[in-house]
């Protein structure tokens, strides 16, 4: 391990901003990487593979010794020649200032997040954080006042946009193909493997998480806001917790639950989670608890589940449009449908990630099936997407799509690729800043207002510290 107080630097050339296309010495971002969970794996695999002669991985910093350890032990099987550094996360601004870091990635728990993107711009260096932005409006204001104050960027990763299914509706929608916008129906289900999972960690209890509306649903409604290129306004929210937790348990009379999953001598359930089973698992969660206590397989039929499992929303847009959005998080089924309506036509996509979970097979531990691709399927419904497009007065057409490799039908890779090289031309508008991070959480932050109160709430009333139709303070 690498000592921070001790490691020799070099701080980057005055004006070098890394990230940036077109460079003909490519110079090699400075980047440390906050939180060493699950999602961070991507981007330390694209800084020593396809990116390496762009970045420069200086350090990982958590708070669990033993899931720096085992990233440690990835990077040295993906060429690294030596441990990079290690840092507290309360040392983050003094890590940046004394090492000439340039970006941190931020890859820490959703209700850390503004903590973590503040502290690093006030420091001086850039962030990308995986989405949410933040949780809640104190988050927001935190976060619009830093970078005013700082000029400094924040990306915000929303790998659905280069989805080629997306980009396939996105097109459709600014040709023109279907006139202007006049409403949307947007449905997600969440199967019994993918969905449960939000109910046994972290992100169970809602002042961790925003709940799915914020945790989860906050890449629905940037995908909305991308997709008709507008500005939510207005938001009414209806739900509850209606399936997992103790008190449905109780109802449904599932009888006595163990507190987790991985434990000796239990019978096989479908909800129960064996971190043993999974190595990855294993490795990182279950053989690092000594460190930190963090139990990743909580039974999703306990007591202390804050968060709602189901989900209804009706949104109205500055320009005009409404979407009507519904989350299901306790489906035999995985994927969604949406359907746009405009002044001359309609288009239709259907997604299905995962047709069926069926408790026999062995592959119930792929938790997300649009970034680990499953094959279980029926003889009613199979994997697959289909868009649609039917103008007014005409037959329908399908409109082919066209995947690539890696992740979310490649979409992972193109993401990678702007937030190291920097986005080029893109007449899409995929690359995402931190007013689409504001005004995607605005909905799930507005969303859950409403919910306490049972009433309509306008999101210019929230007090982001911002105007989200013109990005200004």
């Amino acid at each position: 391990m690498v000592n921070v107080d001790t490691a020799e630097t070099q701080s980057p050339a005055p004006g070098t901003s890394g990230f940036s296309a077109g460079s003909t010495a490519r110079h090699r971002t400075r980047i440390a990487l906050i939180g060493t969970g699950g999602r961070s794996e991507m981007y330390i695999r694209a800084i020593y593979g396809q990116h390496a002669d762009v970045a420069d991985l200086v350090a990982l910093s958590d708070v669990n010794q033993g899931r720096v350890d085992f990233y440690q032990e990835l990077i040295k099987e993906l060429g690294g020649t030596e441990p990079v550094a290690f840092f507290e996360p309360a040392k983050l601004t003094g890590f940046i200032q004394a090492n000439g870091i340039e970006r941190v990635i931020v890859t820490t728990p959703d209700y850390t997040h503004a903590d973590y993107i503040v502290e690093a711009l006030e420091a001086g260096a850039d962030v990308v954080v995986e989405k949410p932005l933040t949780i809640d409006v104190e988050g927001c204001r935190r976060i619009t006042t830093a970078v005013a104050e700082t000029g400094r960027n924040v990306v915000v990763t929303f790998n659905y946009r280069y989805s080629p299914r997306n980009t396939a509706l996105k097109e459709i929608i600014q040709n023109g193909v279907i006139g202007k916008v006049t409403s949307i129906d947007f449905t997600w289900v969440l199967d019994t493997v993918h969905g449960a999972d939000y109910f046994r960690r972290w992100h169970r209890e809602k002042k961790n998480s925003g709940g799915l509306l914020i945790h989860k649903a906050s890449h629905h409604f940037d995908l909305v806001n991308w997709w008709i290129n507008d500005v939510p306004e207005r938001v009414f929210a209806s739900g509850g917790l209606r399936f997992y937790g103790d008190k449905n348990a109780a109802e449904r009379g599932l009888g006595a639950r163990p507190e987790r999953g991985t434990v000796d001598g239990l019978a096989r359930d479908p909800f129960r989670l064996d971190m043993r089973e999974d190595e990855r698992l294993k490795a990182l969660y279950y053989d690092n608890e000594k460190f930190d206590g963090y139990l990743r397989d909580q039974d999703v039929f306990t007591e202390g589940i804050t968060i709602e499992d189901n989900l209804a929303l009706v949104v109205d847009y500055q320009g005009g449009p409404t979407l009507s959005y519904s989350l299901n998080a306790h489906s035999p089924w995985e994927g969604y449908r949406v359907s746009v309506n405009g002044t001359e036509g309609r288009a239709e996509l259907e997604v299905v990630e995962r047709a069926a979970v069926q408790f026999s097979t062995d592959k119930k531990t792929v938790v997300d099936p649009s970034a680990t691709p499953v094959e279980e399927e029926d003889a009613v419904r199979r994997n697959g997407e289909r868009l649609v497009v039917q103008r007014h007065w005409e037959a329908a057409y399908e409109v082919p799509i066209v995947n690539g490799e890696g992740g979310h039908g490649g979409g992972d890779n193109l993401l990678l690729s702007d937030l190291f090289n920097g986005p080029g031309v893109d007449p899409l508008g995929r690359p995402s800043g931190y007013i689409d991070g504001l005004r995607s959480v605005s909905v799930g932050i507005a969303g859950n207002q409403s919910l306490d109160t049972e009433l309509p709430v306008r999101i210019s009333e929230l007090g982001l510290g911002i105007d989200l139709s013109r990005g200004q303070a």
